[in-house]
Parts: structure tokens; sequence; C-alpha cells
């Protein structure tokens, strides 16, 4: 088993190109594979500093229908052609940030490989795909000036679009979510109904992000008490990118070790 961080908001590798975006390169025994692609070709150049070969990948996973971790895809599909790249339906469809349009290239949904698929898929032996977080405990308030369109009228994103990756290797489950926009609580809610368990490791962003001195009274007890859930469970977590830095340093004074950084170019393990 390899996990790298190929990008993220923050620098790890100073040779490493940083960006406001997301993805992560496994190996599994059977599979090497991206969960999201990041913003920009910074996924291709990033990897090529690393070693890495995207042209050995057979399958990226993107979490949610937002540019940020799906802008790489047409870089990535220069080199390599041939791996399935999916996404859940509702991931294809427009989604703004108030007026601002930060879906999914629609480039993007003309390539061949791409599978959009409706739901829970179970790929392999591995590799295990699940959506359907209908959960609202601490949702992170970011969401609110998020929107998608539902029958032409612009509405509140639910995030039916967001999926989440588990990958079982020696006997250890990995959760891997882009955002967990909708709540890294209800995210592991829906884990549990599915294995009965909770994860050995989670690598995800938590949406708390805003600058020092930004987040409101409301938004840092949803903060605290998501942290203080997840101190409780034998769970380490790796986070980054949308957590945003006072967010995570608010959280690690609560779960200490169970709590580490992400960073572009850095490897997990």
């Amino acid at each position: 088993m390899r996990i790298v961080t190929l990008v993220e908001n923050s620098c790890g590798n100073e040779n490493c190109i940083a960006e406001h975006g997301l993805s992560i390169y496994a190996e599994t025994e059977k599979h090497k594979l991206l969960l999201d692609i990041g913003q920009t070709d910074a996924v291709v150049k990033n990897a090529k500093i690393l070693g890495i070969d995207l042209s050995a990948v057979d399958t990226v996973i993107i979490s949610h229908g937002h540019y940020d971790h799906s802008g790489g895809i047409l870089p990535f599909s220069k080199l390599n052609h041939t791996a399935q790249i999916i996404m859940q339906r509702l991931a294809a469809e427009p989604h703004y940030n108030g007026e601002r349009y930060i879906g999914i290239d629609t480039d993007i949904l003309k390539l061949p490989n791409v599978r959009l698929i409706d739901g829970d898929m179970q790929l392999d032996d591995e590799l295990f795909l699940f959506s359907s977080i209908t959960g609202r405990r601490c949702y992170p308030q970011g969401n609110r000036k998020l929107f998608c369109l539902k029958d032409g009228i612009k509405t509140e994103d639910d995030f039916a679009h967001e999926q989440c990756l588990v990958i079982t290797q020696n006997g250890k489950r990995w959760l891997l979510s882009g955002c967990a926009h909708n709540g890294i609580l209800n995210i592991l809610d829906r884990y549990k109904e599915l294995f009965d368990s909770y994860p050995d490791y989670v690598i995800t962003g938590f949406h708390m992000m805003k600058r020092e001195g930004e987040h409101t009274e409301e938004e840092k007890a949803v903060i605290i008490q998501t942290a203080q859930e997840l101190s409780q469970l034998d769970t380490v977590f790796y986070s980054g990118h949308c957590t945003g830095i006072p967010a995570f340093e608010l959280m690690k004074e609560i779960m200490g070790d169970k709590l580490i950084a992400l960073h572009s170019g850095e490897t997990v393990i």
C-alpha cells in the first residue's frame, strides 16, 4: 500500500506545486488510482517530479462535481486514455458558488472513459464507492452559499453528487473523501451502516475553510463538536485542502495525534 498527496493547498515538497485543489494517489495490490485530480495540470507536473507514472493509473474517482477536484482530468487524459473515470451522475450537473460556476468542465463529460454511476458501487474486493449520505449533524456552514441546478432552478446544493471511496488493504480500511461536504460525521454514520464499524484511516477535507478570525461562533461550535466526536474514535484522520488552517489548528488541539496535515508532494504511507 502506498498513498501520496499529489495536490493540496500547501507544499510539503518544495519542488511540487500547491493549488486550491486535492488529488490523492494510491497503489494497492490490484490498482493504481487517483481520488480526485486537482484544479489544473499540477497533478501531472507533481507526479513527474515524484516519479509517479500516471499512464499506469487504472481508476480515477471524482468525489464530487467541483472544478478543484476535476480540473486536472483533461491534462491527465493526454497521458492516459484508458483509466476509468468514475463519478456520480449528479456530479456532471451545473454547480455554483453564488453566481460563479464551479462545476465540472463539460468537455470532460465527452471523454469515452468517463463513467457516470448512480449510488453505491462495489468495484472489486479492494474498492467500494458509497453515496446517499443524508444526515445533517455538524453540517458544514459553508455549504449555504453553494448551489446546483434542479429542473433548471438554482437550488441550495444537497450534495447528493458526493461519493466516498473505501480501500480495503492488508486487513485495514481507508476512507477517502474529497471535501466531506455532507459533513464528516454524517459520512462516518453512513460508513458504519455499511460496514458496522469505523475506518482505520480517513483522508478528507472538512470544508471549514475561512481566514483567521472569520469563523462565527456557530461555525466554531460545529468545528469543536466535530473534533470532539472524531477524537473518540480509534481512527487516524489526514486532512487539508478545504479544512483551512484556523479550523485545522482548532481541531488539532482536541484531536492531537489523531489528526495529521496533508501537503503536496508528501507520502502518507
